[in-house]
């Protein structure tokens, strides 16, 4: 059987091209690991802060409902 130069090429050429695209593909998942890594740490430290937020939160609306003292009514009470 004989095989010509050009189908030679052309097949050597589509291998090439598929490890190329396969290294793409493998580039990609540790970059997008690497990026959902970053992501995770900074969600964490968002929490830990917005977790310190609503108590501070909590304690500025005890503050006010002390400041403010009992509702009144609208109509006196006889």
């Amino acid at each position: 059987m004989y095989v010509s130069a050009d189908i030679i090429a052309t097949l050597s050429s589509f291998i090439t091209l598929g490890i190329g695209m396969l290294a793409l593909a493998a580039w990609m998942v540790r970059r997008i690991d690497r990026v959902e890594n970053k992501v995770d740490a900074l969600e964490d430290k968002l929490g830990a802060r917005i977790d310190a937020l609503a108590g501070e939160v909590t304690e500025v609306k005890i503050a006010v409902a002390r400041l403010e003292g009992p509702p009144r009514h609208l109509l006196p009470v006889r």
